[in-house]
């Protein structure tokens, strides 16, 4: 190749990316056959495969069995082709919110479930994505991690609009499942309370809250998750210790190493459950 011809190619290339990122642009699709997980690049508004998503199994995940049967089920009405709601996990942190999506990939990619993660900052490209996906075969989960927004960000409006039907109608290959320790998405403070009107037996809450709630009143299926409790903790410290090869099971020493390492992080939860396996695992690895 001379060098004419190297010009003219990196000169494509190059004009193949300012056409996805100029204004009205609709970004190339990927190689859908290049994973199951991709990833949502805000900046050069384009999908980008992530082969090595996380592998979890839900029957990896304790402590949550009720979580685990609802989403499951509307997981897999949207997988069969049916009608399901958008969804919003919420609560305690490292209770598995996170890895409960992850493990419904590993569960349906199979059957055609795929997942489109993004950030707040990319849901301003809603539009996008929905133009990307739609008429394809696969089922597509746009997976929200940890999602919380501060007054006026863009991205807040844009994720209103796509629950109320306004860029998801005509998609109906495409849901979102938002994760976050917020049950209402929104920060609420002191003066937002003092607003509230009270009139004989009756509470008005001040239209600040009603707008901040209003988000996650959109999402048609709400799943709460809570604190373990010291059982249900070294339940999945005893699990996360046979997964990584521990054979003498919860003697009494581990025992108290696992709640020692709780203490320490100020947190009962299946994360640091997880953690503290990897941890006692590494060190006495060949004992």
């Amino acid at each position: 190749m001379d060098k004419l011809d190297k010009f003219l190619t990196r000169g494509e290339g190059l004009l193949s990316r300012l056409e996805n990122i100029l204004p009205g642009a609709q970004p190339q699709a990927p190689d859908w056959q290049s994973a199951a997980a991709f990833r949502w690049d805000h900046q050069q508004r384009t999908l980008h495969p992530v082969p090595n998503f996380q592998r979890i199994a839900l029957s990896d995940l304790f402590g949550i069995d009720n979580q685990k049967q609802r989403i499951q089920q509307n997981t897999l009405q949207f997988v069969r082709g049916g009608t399901a709601n958008n969804v919003l996990l919420s609560g305690a942190r490292g209770t598995g919110k996170s890895s409960l999506v992850k493990a419904l990939l590993n569960e349906y990619a199979g059957q055609g479930l795929r997942v489109i993660q993004i950030d707040k900052q990319g849901l301003i490209d809603l539009s996008h994505i929905v133009g990307l996906v739609q008429g394809r075969a696969e089922r597509f989960l746009l997976y929200c991690d940890d999602l919380s927004f501060n007054a006026d960000e863009p991205g807040y409006q844009s994720l209103k609009a796509a629950l109320d039907g306004d860029l998801v109608a005509f998609s109906d290959n495409l849901l979102i499942y938002a994760t976050s320790n917020r049950r209402h998405l929104m920060p609420q403070s002191m003066q937002d309370n003092l607003a509230t009107q009270y009139v004989g037996d009756e509470v008005h809450p001040a239209e600040s809250v009603e707008e901040k709630v209003s988000l996650s009143e959109r999402f048609g299926l709400w799943i709460s998750f809570y604190p373990f409790t010291q059982d249900e903790y070294l339940v999945v410290a005893t699990h996360w210790l046979a997964h990584h090869g521990w054979k003498q099971g919860l003697t009494d020493e581990v025992r108290t190493a696992a709640l020692q390492w709780s203490l320490m992080r100020g947190s009962r939860s299946g994360r640091v459950a997880g953690q503290f396996a990897r941890d006692w695992c590494g060190r006495h690895a060949g004992k």
